[in-house]
């Protein structure tokens, strides 16, 4: 197949990457010219958010299918939209359990919890602006896959992910947040009730996005492991590698420390099962996960 990859060429994405050329397909590669294209595949730049750069970009171009790794916005989904309309046999977006912001998730929540037909979409919003963005994640992923489901010019599906742990190239610096606390014994934030989290390894997520990608279903789909961790269940995981002591301090108010919750972010992945993708258990990978930080010098 002809896949084009938009942005997302770094941590999972460059595995995607590596996952899709290995399995002989045509890769091509669409971002702003910051970071070079893995070897393999073709170049392309623009920036996505000037409809006619991007235009000018794809003249000629079509693909089976696009996986676009950085729709953050409305804006930027309906861009997509039209600009894709007629250049792709299937259009996937790789979206996030935070989209989930607004429901109760005490009990796994499945894909219909979040009725995409009822969000409202702003386009209005300051959405360029950076640490707007960043307060909105969420919500503008919840309003970029509602502009798809309202849309017919393509095949649309969402790939629901899960918070990623492991890989020496992890640059978020989460895990690396609670390696450097553990070892000097300062104290970690948490709410008053710490609620568990769904998780997915940065491979699993990588092998998921390439089998979703070559995958003929529509909608959104949540991805995660197996297993539920608790923030607990991480530091004593990085206790028994690198020693040192867990000092939890309970906030009231103020930042937490990531992966603490005061709600339970635990998605249902039994319809990707029932696609038939199998998810690991996290108790088969969080100590590699936990290695990775460790040996890549983190908290060192």
């Amino acid at each position: 197949m002809d896949i084009l990859i938009i942005g997302g060429n770094r941590y999972f994405g460059k595995r995607l990457i590596a996952r899709l050329l290995d399995a002989g397909h045509r890769v091509t590669v669409l971002n702003r010219g910051s970071s070079a294209a893995p070897e393999g595949t073709v170049r392309l730049v623009a920036d996505r958010n000037d409809e006619a750069a991007l235009e000018k970009a794809l003249d000629g171009r079509s693909f089976d299918v696009v996986v676009d790794q950085v729709c953050y916005t409305p804006r930027q989904a309906e861009i997509a939209r039209r600009v894709f309309a007629g250049r792709t046999g299937r259009y996937l977006m790789t979206s996030t359990v935070e989209v989930y912001a607004y429901e109760d998730s005490a009990v796994p929540v499945p894909e219909d919890a979040l009725d995409l037909g009822s969000v409202t979409v702003d386009t209005g919003l300051p959405w360029e602006d950076p640490e707007f963005l960043d307060a909105h994640y969420g919500e503008g992923k919840r309003q970029a896959e509602a502009v798809f489901a309202g849309g017919t010019e393509f095949p649309w599906a969402s790939v629901r992910v899960a918070h990623v742990l492991g890989g020496a190239d992890d640059f978020t610096g989460r895990l690396d947040h609670y390696v450097r606390r553990i070892r000097a014994g300062e104290p970690i934030a948490v709410p008053p009730v710490n609620r568990p989290a769904t998780y997915v390894y940065v491979e699993e997520i990588a092998a998921f996005l390439a089998w979703a990608a070559e995958a003929a279903f529509t909608g959104p789909v949540n991805a995660h492991s197996h297993g539920p961790l608790t923030t607990a269940e991480i530091c004593a995981e990085i206790e028994s590698q690198v020693g040192g002591r867990t000092v939890f301090e309970v906030v009231e108010v103020g930042a937490v420390s990531p992966f603490s919750f005061a709600r339970s972010y635990g998605m249902d992945n039994s319809r990707a099962e029932g696609l038939g993708y199998r998810f690991r258990h996290s108790s088969e990978w969080l100590a590699r996960a936990v290695s990775e930080t460790v040996a890549a010098g983190a908290g060192a």
